[in-house]
């Protein structure tokens, strides 16, 4: 009985401590994203390009390796991603190829880095005859 209750006033003073513990800022970077626009349509096979604005970037930012994915009706295809490994913070832009999809005017791209930030909806045009 005696160490259930000494265990519990460690667990409780441990706990009283980490919750008295500053928290180190953190700056949110969501970048908005300039291309692909509602404008755009992109070919399969051929190079897309990403941009992004960073006129508004913290001077902190917690994560500013980038990762871009494709999304259509409301999923992220994290599986496949477009680009990564790529400085947010460093450059505005990303290039990679246009994978085989299928046709569609409402893909958005997804740009992850301290958070996900979607482009208006765009086409991405394919032959979809194979």
């Amino acid at each position: 009985m005696v160490f259930l209750f000494h265990t519990l006033y460690f667990l409780v003073a441990l706990l009283t401590l980490t919750a008295s513990a500053p928290l180190a800022t953190r700056d949110v970077y969501i970048p908005h994203i300039t291309a692909p626009d509602t404008n755009t349509t992109w070919k399969c096979g051929e190079i897309g390009k990403v941009t992004w604005d960073d006129s508004r970037r913290p001077e902190n930012v917690t994560n500013p390796e980038g990762i871009v994915v494709l999304r259509k009706e409301g999923l992220e295809d994290t599986e496949h991603p477009l680009a990564s490994g790529f400085s947010t913070v460093d450059s505005q832009s990303v290039s990679f190829k246009i994978p085989g999809v299928p046709t569609r005017n409402d893909y958005q791209i997804v740009l992850f880095g301290d958070s996900g930030n979607f482009s208006p909806v765009f086409t991405i045009k394919c032959d979809d005859s194979a």
